[in-house]
């Protein structure tokens, strides 16, 4: 199953997708300059910064390629060569960023990842750097028949709605849970309080709540625990609170997020196994306040590695 390629005119983004090497396992565009968000013109828009990533099978090649091609678009590194470049992008969250690139007009942001990173990523949530990007509306530009990656993305967003059913109530509207989706790469990410808009969840949700209704309809549609009544536009849920179901629910989370948990809750030395700690978190009133402080430690220390990393890769 491949992610809903989202409508919407993509001629001006697979413009920009020419100018680079072309052997990419997926290519999308995201952020402000793709979809409107609360506050901002039209005009805005049109003039917002590109974001792209590009995930690439062999990022050394691909490089080694664009540095042929695109050597303008590399800071200092670049006198590196390709092989220091891929060895800079696999700290923190794995992605390598050229920013303030003018093309076709505009300035745009492009961050190379290896579909491997990309994978683990989106399966495991290791940094939730990219999965969290993913778990927003994007604009596929280009993707292969990749089925691991495909059945990564999809597992992605069945992680995304499982930690929002644990952190909200027993009841709540289709925006509440697209906000708390939306939200999840945002925990604990230091430039929610160092510069970016803190509203900035709110003014992603609101103007796209039919983009977020694409990307997870079939999956709310699977959930027994959601009525998802698609031609009302809205969803009625009741969440099982109960010790049992939020252990099932806990079970299913990705793996670094279940270690995150575990070494929050379990005292040094003590050892217990994964299964034995988060039966007792399903038990804690405050089960979801502990998914969501381990999903802040996860995003914390890639946004703070990542955040590091832009000053060589910016130049």
């Amino acid at each position: 199953m491949a992610l809903p390629v989202l409508s919407s005119s993509g001629v001006k983004f697979r413009r920009v997708l020419a100018h680079f090497p072309q052997e990419l396992s997926l290519a999308f565009a995201y952020g402000s300059g793709v979809f409107r968000q609360a506050g901002a013109s039209a005009e805005h828009g049109e003039n917002n910064m590109l974001d792209f990533v590009f995930a690439v099978d062999d990022s050394v090649t691909w490089h080694m390629m664009n540095l042929l091609k695109n050597r303008s678009h590399y800071s200092f590194l670049k006198v590196f060569g390709p092989k220091q470049i891929s060895s800079i992008q696999n700290y923190g969250a794995g992605i390598y960023y050229n920013t303030l690139v003018p093309c076709n007009g505009r300035i745009i942001k492009y961050g190379v990842i290896s579909t491997d990173t990309l994978i683990d990523d989106l399966l495991h949530w290791k940094t939730l750097y990219v999965a969290g990007r993913l778990q927003k509306p994007v604009k596929i530009l280009t993707q292969n028949e990749n089925s691991k990656l495909q059945a990564a993305l999809v597992s992605n967003l069945k992680s995304a709605v499982t930690a929002a059913f644990l952190m909200l109530p027993e009841s709540f509207s289709e925006e509440d849970l697209y906000m708390q989706i939306a939200g999840l790469s945002y925990s604990g990410d230091f430039r929610m309080v160092i510069g970016e808009d803190r509203l900035k969840v709110q003014n992603i949700v609101k103007p796209n709540v039919p983009h977020f209704q694409k990307l997870y309809s079939n999956i709310l549609q699977d959930c027994p625990q959601v009525v998802y009544k698609h031609h009302l536009g809205r969803l009625e849920a009741s969440i099982d609170k109960s010790p049992e179901g939020q252990f099932t629910q806990l079970m299913a989370l990705p793996r670094t997020l279940q270690q995150k948990i575990t070494s929050l809750v379990d005292p040094p030395g003590k050892n217990r196994d994964v299964e034995e700690i988060l039966l007792q978190v399903a038990h804690d009133p405050d089960c979801g306040f502990v998914v969501h402080q381990g999903i802040s430690g996860i995003v914390r220390s890639s946004s703070i590695v990542q955040s590091a990393k832009t000053i060589l890769t910016a130049g």
